[in-house]
């Protein structure tokens, strides 16, 4: 019997092997033409980052606390932009390897690995922000290590789950320290895990909660304890009432008369940007030093009023919230590539790029559209989880998809489509799992 199930796993073992290969070796390639001939590429954001960077390296001193120190630290640890983008391109092979090991291994179908892998590597809006001085790719790839951390985790038992669900709350909580959208990672963890296994008892359900839910207590506690002693806000940044004025400047004008002079210097600047590009989005940032000037707050303390302000607006005003909440939410799913087109010194090879750019932009949103349309056909309809039999781990990423959709509108309303870059190849990853269990179906239906 023992022979018999060798025989059996050697083709399976030789096939999975010969598409690791080939998907390795594309994701090689490519990474390595990418580092030849595209230059590392910094964004508006950039210099904060690096300016964080500079404090962290001198002790902490004079960090402002505008942002989460993952990045910063990452780019303190690394130093030169080209060190940054290699090691990022590193960190995009990592990612492909993990969804290829993730596809095959629940699937049981190296094929299945081998697309997951190569509709991440060949997805140029990944693949261009690998080499972006931006959050993303660290991001993306703590990410998909808490995810293969849960894949692992629910295929063993006892210590060894309890190991893979400590680790994946880990990569969840640093992922947060990255990015502060995904803190809320490892709490859905802790509450997915207990689900998983609820029939295997009340100690067992402590322990799956504990463990993944420790590490990101930990991780978020630490740093909102160091934004309060410091700053004397409760938060991961210092950034919040100016994150939520990108929702309530859009109804601004309803602010009491008793704040009029901040309202009305705030109103100006926002009808200068929508003169100038049709939407009042960021307006904060060009308003900050004239609204610091005439409310004789300081940058702290302006962000906590406008914070109050905010919250009162929304509490008066939920419609009108509701409404960009809603709109947020739509522009979480346009897919963007974020890349620089006058790096590529070839006009054909520029133009080429161009075409496929707005063709993987337009495949991503039907992927986008499909995930969306497709999970709630799955929660609502049983006979669909009956005919495609879905693995724990789908159920897992569309519920982390789901409430990053949801996490990232309601205290922002600002660069939404860079958001899901971290988790759109999960997105793919799931209409793939559907897709595949769709054309078996078809096929068992067909013999039948």
């Amino acid at each position: 019997m023992q022979g018999h199930r060798k025989k059996h796993l050697l083709p399976r073992c030789t096939e999975g092997l010969r598409w690791l290969l080939a998907v390795a070796a594309v994701a090689v390639v490519e990474r390595f033409l990418m580092f030849a001939f595209y230059p590392p590429v910094a964004y508006d954001d950039t210099p904060s980052y690096r300016h964080l960077a500079a404090t962290i390296l001198n002790h902490w001193q004079g960090y402002d606390g505008t942002r989460t120190p993952g990045y910063p630290i990452f780019l303190a640890w690394v130093g030169p932009d080209r060190w940054v983008y290699l090691l990022q391109l590193g960190m995009g092979l990592a990612i492909t390897l993990v969804f290829f090991w993730v596809g095959w291994q629940a699937s049981g179908k190296a094929r299945f690995g081998a697309a997951a892998a190569l509709a991440h590597t060949l997805n140029l809006g990944q693949l261009f922000f690998e080499a972006n001085l931006l959050t993303e790719t660290l991001t993306t790839f703590l990410l998909a290590l808490s995810v293969l951390a849960v894949f692992e985790g629910l295929r063993r038992r006892g210590w060894i789950r309890l190991a893979w669900a400590l680790a994946g709350g880990l990569f969840g909580g640093l992922a947060g320290l990255v990015r502060p959208l995904f803190f809320f990672v490892p709490f859905w963890m802790a509450l997915f895990f207990p689900l998983a296994f609820w029939r295997e008892g009340w100690r067992v359900r402590l322990g799956n909660l504990f463990a993944p839910l420790l590490p990101g207590l930990i991780i978020a506690g630490l740093w909102v304890g160091y934004i309060d002693t410091n700053f004397h806000i409760l938060s991961v940044t210092v950034m919040n009432g100016y994150h939520l004025v990108q929702h309530t400047g859009y109804f601004f004008e309803y602010v009491p008369d008793e704040d009029a002079a901040l309202r009305d210097t705030y109103l100006r600047y926002r009808a200068e940007r929508i003169a100038r590009y049709g939407t009042q989005g960021n307006t904060i940032w060009d308003a900050i030093p004239e609204l610091e000037k005439v409310t004789g707050l300081s940058f702290y303390n302006l962000s906590q009023k406008m914070a109050s302000i905010s919250i009162e607006l929304i509490r008066e005003h939920p419609g009108l919230y509701l409404r960009t909440v809603v709109s947020g939410w739509f522009l979480y799913w346009r897919a963007p590539v974020y890349w620089d087109a006058g790096a590529i010194a070839p006009p054909g090879l520029r133009v080429l790029l161009q075409g496929l750019v707005t063709a993987e932009r337009l495949a991503l949103v039907a992927f986008n559209l499909t995930f969306i349309l497709g999970s709630l056909v799955t929660l609502l309809w049983k006979r669909f989880r009956q005919i495609f039999h879905p693995n724990p781990v789908i159920y897992y990423l569309t519920g982390l998809i789901w409430l990053s959709s949801i996490a990232q509108t309601l205290p922002d309303h600002g660069d939404n489509p860079r958001f899901l870059i971290p988790l759109q190849s999960w997105v793919v990853f799931c209409v793939l799992w559907f897709g595949f269990g769709l054309r078996d179906y078809l096929r068992q239906q067909r013999k039948s």
